[in-house]
């Protein structure tokens, strides 16, 4: 049964949801046949919800998905769009990294997490393998767990 959150309380994902968009991000790396990933899953508050890092993932990839994840988080923005943003102005970006204490990583494999209204549940970061092929990963698992996923790609 679940627990009924505190009114105010309401952090967008699910453990059930985020445990889902883990497993499935590494089963996609698996099924694609990708380096050893680390996916980090973050929740509406920006506070860590799952992580989880394949066996053979390098040292510094599960700060690299966290950066990935909380500058979505940070900016609202999926991590495409970000990209973009820093090649127009990296000044900007590099401040807001060094704001985050290094947790703004602004390329493809972060990924908003949205419900089905456009409401920001969350965010997931992925690292391991190149940037597009993460972003894949973490897009497979959200959309496993039945909600939205924002690369940052603009739609049309």
């Amino acid at each position: 049964m679940p627990h009924k959150s505190p009114a105010g309380f309401q952090h967008g994902l699910t453990l059930a949801a985020a445990r889902t968009i883990a497993d499935t991000t590494l089963a996609k790396g698996r099924e694609l046949g990708l380096a050893p990933l680390t996916v980090v899953v973050l929740d509406g508050a920006g506070q860590l919800k799952a992580v989880l890092r394949e066996d053979g993932s390098s040292l510094a990839r599960t700060d690299i998905a966290w950066g990935k994840a909380n500058g979505c988080m940070a900016m609202g923005l999926g991590g495409r769009e970000l990209a973009k943003r820093f090649q127009a102005a990296p000044g900007f970006m590099n401040a807001l990294s060094d704001l985050s204490g290094g947790r703004a990583v602004p390329v493809p494999g972060g990924v908003l997490v949205k419900d089905a209204e456009g409401a920001v549940l969350g965010a997931v970061g992925v690292s391991g393998d190149v940037s597009d092929k993460d972003e894949i990963c973490a897009v497979a698992g959200i959309q496993a767990a039945g909600l939205v996923a924002d690369t940052g790609e603009a739609k049309g």
